[in-house]
């Protein structure tokens, strides 16, 4: 009776368990098309190797979302197979994470090099864009309190004059304040967007991998009590 106890706990275990693992499923999910919205539309990044990461998150919460889902079934019936197969595709999961983990350490100085590509071709096109375009730019430029790459000096292309800015460059935003003052310190940022764009990316990329710990942690909860949850099971104890 201690055994049939202690198996019946374990089933309601892995199914709760199951349950937090289809919400961090979703949640990935989420969080992959925030980053990928936040890349392309906020920060303005065109650089198709920057979708990388946020793709890898979205598919990576897709497949959770539906191994829990797997899972939460094959623990309340009591099916061997489908317990099973979920532990199986589970460890999967977890081996294609340090695989991304490991690739992630190995280019995550490639990050410096895309910001500084993405900003450069997002000054050249400002002029011949559309106007949602340059929205986009100008909005980051005031968020972050930044203006052009490294410094203001790279919008000497913007007007004929070579001395002017767009106007969200200003330290007060008003209509024509960027004119013919790029390197007015008191009414023009001189700092670039780079470093900000970089460690506001550095920082989301934190919680990210916060996330993953936590989700690593559960996945390998699941994965025990799947093992266990099996044993039970072939054994042929009643879980019920």
């Amino acid at each position: 009776m201690g055994v049939e106890g202690g198996m019946k706990c374990v089933k309601f275990l892995l199914f709760f368990f199951n349950f937090i693992f289809w919400l961090c499923g979703l949640a990935l999910i989420v969080v992959g098309i925030l980053a990928q919205v936040a890349l392309h539309n906020t920060l303005m990044i065109r650089d198709a190797t920057a979708s990388g990461a946020p793709i890898v998150i979205i598919g990576i919460g897709v497949v959770i979302f539906f191994i829990a889902f797997f899972g939460c079934c094959g623990a309340w019936k009591e099916n061997y197979c489908m317990v099973t197969t979920f532990a199986i595709l589970l460890s999967l999961i977890i081996i294609v994470e340090i695989a991304a983990a490991i690739a992630g350490y190995i280019y995550r100085n490639k990050l410096s090099t895309v910001v500084q590509d993405s900003l450069t071709e997002m000054i050249s096109q400002y002029n011949n864009s559309t106007a949602e375009f340059r929205a986009g730019v100008d909005k980051m430029q005031e968020d972050l309190k930044c203006c052009g790459v490294n410094s203001s000096a790279d919008w000497r292309n913007y007007r004929p004059d070579r001395n002017s800015v767009p106007d969200s460059c200003c330290l007060n935003v008003t209509t024509n304040c960027g004119l013919g003052a790029m390197t007015d310190a008191s009414k023009v940022r001189q700092e670039g967007c780079h470093d900000a764009v970089e460690a506001l990316l550095k920082k989301n990329i934190l919680w990210v991998i916060v996330a993953a710990l936590v989700i690593a942690f559960l996945q390998i909860m699941g994965i025990v009590f799947a093992c266990l949850l099996m044993r039970g099971i072939r054994s042929g104890y009643e879980v019920m």
